[in-house]
């Protein structure tokens, strides 16, 4: 049977115990190895390896012995309880060894558990786990988690009191980390929230989320639009120390101050604006940018905008000569001084 969107997390959240199998599939190895182990946690337990009760084999081996397949789902463990088998790196080429341990699983049986890349709807092993009465096929695709999902991890986390601005932070996060770094944030969370039974806030999940380059480069963007030039020098050494390239700084300094431009010019101020604006933007970014945007107007963050197509045109031209991190600065240190006027 074919599983997706909502079927697919509730067999997540519980997976089956009485299936034959599962094929796991998707173009993100990390993704499909996050859902790959809840299952196996969920069907046997933190210690099934430790109890023998868990089996682990490759595609290459079983290409090479396929009887190997069959003879781990039949076998009696020492310990009692659930057994899984787990196939890795599986493709179409084993489709004949899978249907042939398909065919024979009886109840009581290890239950088999696959994962494979990205298959198209034609392959082999895919129909296979498709047509088996009692096996399932899950596309992992690389769409960030939903509502439900993220929803489902909070609760598992132990959060249970989360406020709106706080779950939008969270939907944020979850765009851009990859799943086992999210799911450390959300694990973080839970510890930073024990016995702590105040909704979660932003500021929190701020507190908790990873730090990165990312934040030297909001760092530098707010250094400017606020118009405290004696700071640019530094931050941009300690980024040009980290290898961030000059155009990136423009293209985040651009797109920063676009955002200030479509605050600025919103019929009904700032306050109106920041409504309308996809993706939005929430806690304490969301008041900063504010803030900014009300220092500015529409007219200076036009000739903002401009100057930095300009040193854009200039880093990208062949005949520049002068240091590319060079002129950035100094545009830098032009629209902070801009920043400053009233």
């Amino acid at each position: 049977m074919k599983l997706g969107g909502r079927d697919a997390q509730a067999f997540f959240r519980k997976p089956d115990p009485t299936g034959s199998g599962v094929l796991l599939y998707g173009e993100d190895a990390m993704r499909v190895a996050h859902r790959r182990q809840e299952v196996i946690t969920a069907l046997v337990g933190p210690e099934a390896e430790a109890e023998m009760r868990l089996t682990r084999m490759g595609g290459a081996d079983l290409r090479k012995d396929p009887a190997l397949l069959l003879d781990a789902v039949k076998a009696q463990g020492f310990f009692p309880g659930p057994r899984v088998v787990f196939v890795e790196e599986a493709t179409d080429g084993l489709a004949k060894t899978m249907g042939a341990a398909l065919t024979d699983w009886r109840p009581g049986d290890a239950q088999i558990i696959v994962t494979a890349g990205q298959l198209t709807a034609k392959s082999a092993l895919r129909k296979l786990f498709e047509a088996a009465p009692a096996a399932l096929a899950i596309g992992i695709y690389s769409d960030p988690p939903g509502r439900d999902e993220i929803e489902a991890a909070l609760s598992k986390a132990g959060l249970t009191q989360v406020d709106r601005a706080a779950f939008d932070a969270l939907e944020h996060l979850a765009r851009a980390l990859e799943p086992g770094d999210f799911r450390q944030v959300l694990e973080k969370l839970g510890l930073y929230k024990l016995e702590d039974p105040a909704p979660l806030t932003p500021e929190e999940v701020a507190l908790c989320a990873p730090a990165s380059i990312e934040a030297e480069l909001d760092d530098i963007l707010n250094v400017v639009a606020e118009g405290r030039s004696p700071e640019i020098g530094p931050l941009m050494q300690r980024l040009e120390g980290q290898g961030v390239a000059p155009v990136t700084l423009l293209i985040m300094a651009m797109r920063h101050f676009r955002v200030l431009y479509a605050l600025a010019s919103a019929q009904g101020g700032p306050q109106a604006g920041v409504q309308r604006l996809r993706p939005p933007l929430f806690g304490p970014r969301r008041d900063r940018m504010l803030r900014q945007a009300s220092n500015w107007n529409a007219d200076r963050l036009e000739d903002a905008l401009g100057m930095l197509m300009e040193t854009d045109l200039s880093i990208r031209s062949a005949g520049a000569r002068a240091p590319a991190m060079a002129l950035v600065e100094r545009n830098f240190v032009r629209l902070a001084w801009l920043a400053s006027r009233r």
